[in-house]
């Protein structure tokens, strides 16, 4: 059905933009209602705006041309602004720039840029530094042709001749493998479509295993063995999942003994493999799946390595022989601790590097295999992040790391664990008159409704800060147990040097402080992120740390949820909210399992078709829950071809707002009409999006330059 009665107002907002606006701003587009009755346990939901989610239908793609048109009208005051804070964020970014190179089967690998260009080389050396530079894939020549391009992950063979890459032109994370010739640069005519991206080379140089994504739900559900040199068509499927709440991947354990085929949902794992000098046996289970279990493995010489939950709620370390992988024959290394959540691990020949996370710090733990000396690295910060990096090597006493905090930024570090010595690789360049010491971080406590102490970490800049008087840029996110980890940003510069005071609010659902954290904001405990977030807010509010009427708020994704929650909840406290490829629409969609990643996520939100889920989630859903009463100001932003979040979802949203809130304050709507959940590829063109962001928040405070 078209949805003709839209057109003439799309089409009048869209021809004001040709001419030169003289005072008024065009009135806001108004999406027409098309009443669709949506029913289950006894409940009927109206849905006026269920039509938006007709992708071909051209008054759909009509009325997000003309919400654009209207952002772009609102926000055309600030287009010089806007090229200033682009220009100011790249004029502090390195353009001819290198990564550190890691070592492995022979050869140093790295990329680099240069100049303008959007997009990285992919090189790499023989034997040592040195030797001459192949460039392996020239991205900034392949993606000429695309107005989006990604490279989804690549992979050398055994014998370091074939490079095998996937890439991914339309933002849809639906990735094609493509093969190339590392000896005389001939392209092989095999490309097989619709993967995760990621490959895998058995031993034998000519065989890969990847894993396809369903059609419609996206998602990765099968994984099959190609021949180099032969038909796709003819691929043999070595798995396929039956279950849609499960995610298929493959990968290469560090000995480069096994290929492992991991099967993953949100409470339970499992995992099967083969020897990969045998790419033709047959996949063997490690331990069958079990609700509840959830482990992960890795290799190193007659013993599998296992991080798991298993009688462990924060993780524990076990390890099996490789003949007897059953949870039965796992034998504990390190123990669950009631207030150490145990993250992830890397083996060397002389070491065992684990990671965990403490009081919401992430922390690396060194331990000798022979002597069973232990300690931990000492970062020194009040606030940080810090990561176990590219280490493929055993053979080697060097642990490479990754160190970041809101003062500091981002550095690659190379830790001897036998001398304890450190050297810094790299860190990265802010080019311009940045000095860290220009700026103060802190690490405060909220107190939440139930009692709950809740970390917020916030930066500022020191000669610009006065107490009560200062903007808040505030963000979280507190879903899948991710973690909001504080990062360096010379992007955020632009608001620290503008009197910003810049905070994450680590809230439940994330994994910050243990799984309880986790699990006490998801499902039915879903509400304490969002009553988190806002105690927050009014944590710093009342403590006179900022100007309580200038808080702003930013979300992504789930993060996104969080934002059309606590603007439903307690629009007072914020003056704007920047609401990024948002997840609002939650019980239409998780009643949908043809949408794509919609089944995965039941053990995450709820399943609806369970009533006490349905009421629950009926209760926060953002779209759901717009009620007649004022808003903050809102900049929405969405992407046409976004296959994590649909762009209906914000689209629905922001009519619905429109309809009914009772304030003036500016609601905008920007669709992303190229790109999907990521937004741009370029690492210079992803910075127009920010610019938007900012401006539209600076302009909100009257900061104008």
């Amino acid at each position: 059905m078209k949805i003709k009665s839209f057109v003439s107002l799309a089409l009048v907002v869209i021809s004001f933009l040709s001419c030169k606006p003289k005072v008024k701003l065009p009135e806001p587009p108004i999406a027409q209602k098309f009443p669709k009755e949506l029913s289950i346990h006894g409940d009927t939901r109206i849905d006026n705006y269920y039509w938006l989610n007709q992708r071909e239908d051209s008054s759909v793609i009509d009325y997000l041309k003309a919400e654009n048109a209207y952002t772009n009208a609102v926000m055309k005051h600030t287009e010089t602004f806007q090229t200033k804070l682009f220009d100011e964020m790249v004029a502090r970014i390195k353009k001819t720039d290198e990564s550190v190179p890691y070592k492995t089967n022979g050869y140093y690998y790295y990329n680099r840029t240069e100049g303008d260009a959007e997009y990285p080389l992919y090189c790499r050396k023989k034997g040592n530094l040195k030797a001459e530079e192949q460039i392996m894939l020239n991205v900034p020549e392949m993606a000429k042709a695309y107005s989006f391009y990604n490279i989804g992950g690549y992979s050398v063979s055994e014998n370091n001749e074939i490079l095998a890459y996937s890439e991914d032109t339309l933002s849809r994370r639906k990735y094609t493998i493509k093969f190339k010739s590392l000896v005389d640069d001939k392209v092989y005519p095999d490309e097989i479509a619709n993967t995760t991206g990621g490959i895998t080379w058995a031993n034998d140089n000519k065989t890969v295993f990847y894993t396809v994504k369903h059609p419609e739900t996206l998602l990765p559900y099968k994984v099959f063995k190609h021949i180099l040199g032969t038909s796709v068509k003819d691929d043999e499927l070595v798995y396929e999942e039956k279950d849609n709440t499960f995610y298929t991947f493959c990968y290469k354990t560090k000995s480069r003994k096994y290929i492992i085929i991991g099967l993953s949902s949100t409470l339970s794992s499992e995992y099967r493999y083969i020897n990969a000098n045998k790419p033709n046996s047959k996949f063997k289970i490690f331990q069958a799946r079990e609700k509840d279990l959830e482990y992960s493995i890795d290799h190193y010489q007659d013993h599998f390595y296992i991080r798991t939950n298993y009688k462990a709620k924060n993780f524990r370390l076990m390890k099996t022989p490789v003949n007897k992988t059953e949870k039965e024959n796992w034998i504990e290394m390190i123990p669950n601790r009631d207030d150490v959540f145990l993250s992830n691990f890397e083996i060397f020949k002389n070491y065992l590097v684990v990671g965990e996370r403490k009081n919401g710090l992430n922390q690396i733990r060194i331990r000798n295999w022979k002597t069973g000396e232990e300690h931990y690295l000492d970062f020194g910060e009040e606030t940080y992040d810090a990561w176990i990096s590219t280490n493929p090597e055993f053979d080697s006493d060097m642990l490479r790391y990754g160190y970041t905090s809101l003062t500091t930024p981002t550095s690659k570090i190379d830790y001897n664990m036998n001398t304890k010595e450190k050297t810094i690789l790299k860190q990265q360049e802010v080019l311009g008159d940045f000095n860290k010491d220009n700026y103060e971080a802190k690490r405060l406590w909220a107190t939440a409704a139930d009692g709950t102490k809740v970390p917020i970490s916030l930066v500022y800049r020191k000669d610009m800060y006065k107490k009560g008087k200062n903007p808040l840029w505030i963000s979280g996110y507190g879903s899948y147990g991710s973690s909001s980890d504080v990062y360096f940003s010379s992007v955020r510069l632009s608001l620290l040097d503008r009197g910003f005071v810049v905070a994450t609010a680590h809230v439940r659902g994330g994994q910050e402080m243990g799984r309880y954290w986790y699990e006490d904001g998801k499902l039915l405990k879903k509400k304490n992120t969002f009553t988190d977030f806002n105690a927050c807010v009014e944590y710093l509010d009342n403590q006179n740390f900022v100007d309580r009427t200038k808080v702003f708020a930013w979300g992504g994704s789930a993060g996104g949820l969080l934002m059309g929650a606590i603007v439903n909840m307690r629009p007072d406290l914020y003056k704007g909210v920047i609401a990024a490829v948002p997840f609002v629409d939650i019980v239409t969609t998780m009643l949908d399992e043809t949408i794509p990643l919609t089944t995965g996520e039941f053990d995450e939100w709820g399943n609806p078709k369970n009533k006490e889920y349905y009421d629950y989630m009926l209760s926060y859903s953002p779209y759901d829950n717009v009620k007649a009463q004022n808003y903050p100001a809102m900049l929405v932003t969405t992407g046409l071809h976004d296959s994590q979040v649909q762009y209906w979802e914000p689209a629905k949203w922001v009519a619905k707002l429109r309809d009914m809130k009772t304030d003036k304050n500016p609601l905008l709507l920007k669709t992303n009409m190229d790109f999907g959940h990521g937004g741009a590829s370029g690492r210079f063109e992803r910075l127009h999006e920010v610019s938007l962001e900012y401006a539209f928040v600076l302009d909100l405070v009257g900061i104008n330059r």
